[in-house]
């Protein structure tokens, strides 16, 4: 969660001004999910192609949400995402 936005799955345990239900997505291309939205930030791990991806913002040239595989929140860059399935 952030002080703005929280995934609807918490909301029986978390007070957001916000809440977004995921979008599932899958990594097109080995991308670092970050901690902050900002390019230099800290890498908090690597997401490797056909990885699942939880969206639960997109915004600029970044998303924000959830990688299941480590459990982790952080921003990606949206262009490492693949076409939603259709």
């Amino acid at each position: 969660m952030r002080p703005d936005l929280a995934d609807v799955r918490l909301a029986d345990r978390v007070f957001a001004p916000h809440y977004a239900a995921p979008m599932a997505r899958e990594i097109a291309s080995t991308v670092g999910l970050r901690a902050k939205p900002d390019a230099d930030s800290e890498i908090l791990t690597e997401l490797s192609a056909g990885e699942a991806f939880e969206v639960l913002e997109l915004s600029g040239l970044n998303a924000w949400g959830v990688a299941p595989r480590v459990g982790l929140v952080g921003y990606i860059a949206a262009s490492a995402l693949a076409a939603p399935a259709k």
